[in-house]
């Protein structure tokens, strides 16, 4: 009988040291799970910021183009010939 005893010991021994690890388990992967959503967040908000800098970047292009500089001039009318398409397309679905 003692030797039973001392076989629930130890498996209640164990399974407390099991239960313990899971519950530290458990806790990394809580921070790692916040780790992740921060970083994807952080992740999300530099690619909108860098997205503006290109639009940003690209407007003062095409400005910088209209004002004379010869660098980007083909550049300039293309988007000008693409707006104007834009319009005109937008003054025939009003015509119909």
């Amino acid at each position: 009988m003692s030797e039973l005893v001392k076989i629930v010991d130890s498996l209640e021994n164990k399974i407390s040291k099991l239960l313990h690890k899971l519950e530290l388990l458990q806790q990394t992967n809580r921070k790692l799970e916040e780790e992740l959503f921060s970083a994807r967040n952080d992740k999300d908000l530099t690619l909108k910021t860098v997205s503006e800098w290109e639009q940003k970047y690209n407007s003062l292009k095409l400005a910088n183009s209209m004002l004379g500089s010869n660098t980007n001039k083909t550049e300039a009318k293309l988007k000008i010939n693409t707006l104007i398409r834009e319009l005109d397309h937008c003054i025939t679905q009003l015509a119909e």
